[in-house]
């Protein structure tokens, strides 16, 4: 497949027509059909179903659909790279980031190299550790700050000072919003909200002192901005990180800490063996430099 049938595949699924798409690309519509019908037979596979007015993709479409974005992404980022000048420190500078209050040390780093180097940009995505790690290693971002321990065998890592404390999202009108901490067993029997990756945690079964599956989850999210809307709903209680969900002022929802404690590290990752472009080591290192003094 060449990247310019890729670009032509994306323009038919954006415009949702051949004709549309030809226009676009300043192509002839005979030739735009030509170039897709080879590289379904490239594929072995049918894409794309023609209807009278418009293009509907199928199974294997969709898939190549989203593997062309990221392709032609990357493709983008690494000329980006080394075609920058060898004597500037400019480019672009990809993080992917869970939900946690630590962005904002990010943030500050970002502002200390801003005077020096205004030709650096960030770019943050969020998404919780499946995403981030999926993005980490097809190479679409550079760095991934992340909750909890490393797989050092993939990955380098700075270790940040601070920790997340666990607590529960909940309405203020509910049973609970009296408490000042909550203990496991106050849960037992409540309709719960996870992360959709804490099923993994052994330290949550421990804290619960039951297993994932004795609970009665009724609801998973990635973000949890989204789990706050359920919760707004009455759906039930949503197990997440403090200070990400803002509950005050006329907010109907209010944190509670668990106790025992619950916290849980935050590192700043990115692949073994990486070579980074001159303005994602230059950040880098301010950051090291930047943790070191706190």
């Amino acid at each position: 497949m060449e990247l310019r049938v890729l670009q032509y595949f994306l323009a038919v699924t954006r415009e949702q027509s051949i004709s549309g798409a030809a226009e676009s690309l300043h192509l002839s519509q005979p030739t735009l059909s030509r170039q897709l019908k080879d590289m379904e037979d490239e594929l072995g596979k049918q894409l794309m179903i023609r209807g009278n007015r418009k293009i509907t993709l199928t199974e294997e479409g969709m898939i190549l659909r989203k593997r062309a974005e990221e392709i032609l992404d990357l493709v983008q980022k690494t000329e980006q790279e080394i075609t920058i000048s060898d004597n500037t420190i400019a480019g672009d500078i990809y993080i992917g980031a869970g939900e946690t209050d630590a962005v904002h040390l990010l943030a500050k780093v970002a502002k200390n190299l801003q005077l020096t180097y205004p030709d650096i940009h960030y770019h943050i995505s969020s998404g919780d550790t499946t995403d981030v790690l999926e993005n980490l290693d097809k190479g679409l971002i550079d760095f991934g700050l992340l909750l909890g321990p490393v797989d050092t065998s993939k990955y380098e890592y700075l270790n940040f000072p601070m920790k997340d404390v666990f607590g529960i999202l909940m309405r203020k009108d509910s049973p609970l919003a009296n408490k000042k901490s909550i203990h496991p067993e106050d849960l037992w029997d409540k309709p719960l909200i996870f992360n959709r990756n804490a099923y993994k945690e052994d330290s949550l079964s421990s804290w619960f002192d039951k297993s994932i599956s004795e609970l009665n989850i009724i609801a998973t999210y990635n973000l949890l901005f989204n789990a706050s809307l359920m919760v707004e709903e009455g759906l039930g209680y949503a197990l997440g990180l403090d200070k990400i969900i803002n509950t005050t002022g006329n907010t109907g929802l209010c944190f509670i800490p668990c106790e025992p404690s619950m916290t849980i590290e935050i590192n700043l990752i990115w692949k073994k063996y990486q070579i980074f472009p001159k303005a994602s080591q230059k950040y880098l290192e301010e950051l090291q430099k930047f943790l070191k003094t706190e």
